[in-house]
């Protein structure tokens, strides 16, 4: 990199000017360990004048922390989220991702590259910003491109303190014009010369004319070599208060490497000189600074290549992009692109993403996986009341959320992490609530939020996978799919999660039939490699627990309606089994029962996710009994509405749940026998004996 490179034409006002060492660091860093931020210091007894770091009270206001923790504002007594101090500095402002928030200030302090891998919206662009603001900003630079007059197809480049740049093109396009007008006057007196000489000796108007439009053209094209003097103000720092921080997520290879603009008259004298057509990456602009990329791994991998160059040289000269541009003739020299990389994106982002720019970052840096949610504790409530209030600061246009209002979104917040004495850190979509609901508060002009209003977003913000699972279930009532009364013999409501948040009932049904050779499970609906395995799974279990010898017969499972997705997952592993059992033993189920649970070969009904969202479908869809893992259990958090509606019964072993759905008692209880002498276990014993049942899958 050519720093202190000058051009013959270099003013004296640009001599001037020196690569000054940086200053004192401008955002001071705190010492590994501590929170720095906008006040209070965690108390070593945990006292509640902690509030993470920091939810703060405005003094000014009525507003105080209660002793009594246990509501649902962990301890606030507030009327409204306006009397919450918001923090200035972004880092301050990151809620539960304590580790990841650790890691980014020492990667600060220590200029190390970090990537972030985990959920979408759980604050990772966040920290991404947060981290430029810990880094010292008088390190900052300018960086200037000069024509080269030994090859104007080799710009050279140099970098200046930030600000600097400015005044050094300011310094060039000054002394171009004092040439400029100079060379403008010598002009106008040989054309008046030429002229007069025309008129008065020669006589002949037409030749003056002429020789005065050559002169004109020639002084014209003489004067674009003043020009091409004047340097490019590749990156211009001179109003940065804090370090870059540059977003290049999906950015194609000239937004994110450089990039030198086509130029169409590259002939003839009208070209625009090289250096002019250079245009900064996003590795440029973010020298001394934060580069951020989100889903690492849709970076084409040529990119990706050159990108890990840049990490490592710490420079990166500009071409042309463009094989077929004339830009591609142009290279830079090498250009600072000193920059801290953060990479981020969900699990799947390892996959598809370079192996050696990945080694890069982990073995110069730090690797951090997001957290989905984090334990349910009153500072953790106390942290979410002020997320509230830092959404409507953020936004500008909402009015604060009253009291009871913020105690429905922390709910809200409990039912969205899908585990008990658990909340959410997917803030992305919590703030979108926050948003929907201040817009309708908005909307009728009131000065707060209210509880009815999150309510009503919660309707209005719904997922296009719920708004599509209510309409399943709303056409499956208009056509009398839905059966909810009676029993059939090999049909079972199954249950099972569209998206994230929706749940929606799905009917299975068996058919045992002669077969014309060995005899085998098949099964329909668009199931899914996961699905098939448990399916596989379940015939073991129907070896074992049916009298029918089905060596010779063919069990032939249907999803009915499974959806363009199909079906996947182990969730529908107990639907299954129930409906294959009932068809083999002639035994009917019970329509009035949905169910949902993962099964083991040896019979143990494991846990499944989602299982709050299909109990609300279940009610719904007007069943009015669920059966569930016994192990999920302390993860149903269904709304008010519909906890009358239905019945939850948990179970640990598929026995119980035939017990349950199975119709007709000579038949079930000679099943029952049966399966107490193959299996040992007595069906009668208290529900949730059984414990230690794995994680969900």
């Amino acid at each position: 990199m050519s720093d202190n490179t000058e051009t013959d034409d270099t003013p004296e006002s640009e001599r001037e000017v020196t690569d000054a060492p940086a200053d004192d660091v401008a955002a001071e860093v705190p010492e590994e360990g501590t929170d720095a931020g906008d006040g209070g210091a965690e108390g070593d007894d945990g006292s509640l004048s902690d509030l993470g770091s920091d939810v703060e009270v405005d003094v000014e206001g009525d507003a105080t922390v209660g002793e009594d923790e246990t509501g649902l504002l962990g301890g606030l007594d507030i009327d409204a989220t306006d009397e919450i101090e918001v923090p200035d500095r972004l880092v301050d402002q990151v809620i539960g991702q304590d580790h990841a928030r650790d890691v980014i200030k020492k990667a600060a302090k220590q200029r190390r590259h970090v990537m972030m891998i985990g959920s979408p919206g759980t604050g990772k662009s966040m920290l991404a910003k947060a981290m430029s603001q810990l880094l010292p900003k008088e390190e900052l630079q300018d960086v200037l491109v000069y024509h080269n007059p030994d090859d104007g197809n080799e710009p050279k480049v140099r970098t200046v303190p930030a600000g600097k740049g400015e005044q050094i093109v300011e310094a060039h396009k000054e002394e171009a014009r004092k040439r400029n007008q100079m060379r403008t006057f010598l002009m106008w007196i040989i054309i008046a010369i030429v002229i007069g000489y025309a008129l008065i000796l020669v006589q002949q108007i037409l030749l003056g004319i002429l020789a005065a439009g050559v002169i004109y053209l020639a002084f014209r094209y003489g004067s674009r070599g003043n020009d091409a003097m004047i340097p490019n103000l590749l990156v211009n720092r001179a109003n940065q208060q804090t370090a870059p921080f540059e977003d290049a997520t999906g950015a194609h290879a000239g937004a994110l490497l450089g990039d030198v603009r086509h130029d169409p008259f590259q002939s003839g004298g009208m070209e625009t000189p090289s250096h002019d057509r250079v245009e900064p990456g996003a590795i440029h602009k973010a020298n001394k600074g934060v580069l951020y990329i989100d889903e690492i791994n849709t970076l084409d991998i040529r990119s990706q290549q050159k990108l890990m160059t840049a990490i490592q040289e710490g420079e990166f000269s500009i071409t042309g992009q463009s094989e077929r541009s004339s830009g591609a003739m142009v290279q830079t020299e090498p250009v600072p692109c000193d920059f801290i990389m953060i990479a981020s994106g969900n699990l799947d982002a390892m996959e598809n993403m370079h192996p050696a720019l990945r080694s890069r970052i982990k073995g110069y840096g730090y690797e951090v996986y997001m957290d989905d949610t984090i334990e349910d504790t009153p500072e953790m409530r106390r942290k979410y009341v002020r997320f509230i209030a830092q959404e409507i600061e953020r936004d500008g246009r909402l009015p604060h959320f009253t009291q009871e209002a913020a105690e429905e979104l922390i709910l809200e917040a409990r039912r969205r992490a899908g585990r008990k004495e658990h909340l959410t850190l997917k803030f992305r979509e919590l703030g979108g609530l926050v948003r929907v609901a201040g817009d309708i508060a908005r909307a009728d002009d009131r000065e707060f939020t209210t509880r009815e209003d999150v309510l009503e977003a919660k309707n209005r913000s719904r997922s296009i996978e719920q708004q599509l699972a209510d309409d399943y279930i709303e056409r499956r009532k208009d056509y009398e799919l839905t059966v909810n009364e009676g029993d059939v013999i090999g049909r079972v409501n199954g249950l099972a999660v569209m998206g994230e948040d929706s749940g929606i009932v799905l009917p299975v049904m068996a058919e045992v039939a002669p077969s014309q050779g060995p005899g085998q499970v098949i099964a329909t609906g668009q199931l899914q490699e996961m699905a098939e395995e448990a399916v596989q799974n379940v015939s073991a279990i129907i070896k074992k627990f049916s009298d029918e010898d089905i060596s010779e017969k063919d069990v032939h499972i249907q999803f009915v309606q499974a959806g363009e997705g199909g079906v996947d997952g182990d969730s529908a592993s107990i639907t299954v089994a129930t409906a294959v059992i009932s068809a083999l033993e002639n035994v009917p189920v019970e329509q009035n029962i949905a169910m949902t649970g993962s099964l083991s070969v040896r019979g143990d009904v494991l846990p499944v996710g989602g299982v709050t969202h299909k109990i609300e479908a279940a009610a719904k869809a007007g069943l009015d009994t669920v059966i569930i893992p016994e192990a999920n259990t302390q993860d149903v958090m269904i709304e008010e509405e519909y906890e009358e509606m239905i019945e939850i019964i948990p179970v640990s072993h598929i026995s119980e749940v035939l017990d349950v759905a199975l119709a007709g008692e000579p038949e079930k209880d000679s099943l029952v026998d049966r399966l107490k002498s193959i299996t040992g276990k007595a069906l009668d014993h208290e529900v949730g004996r059984q414990g230690g049942s794995p994680s969900p899958q």
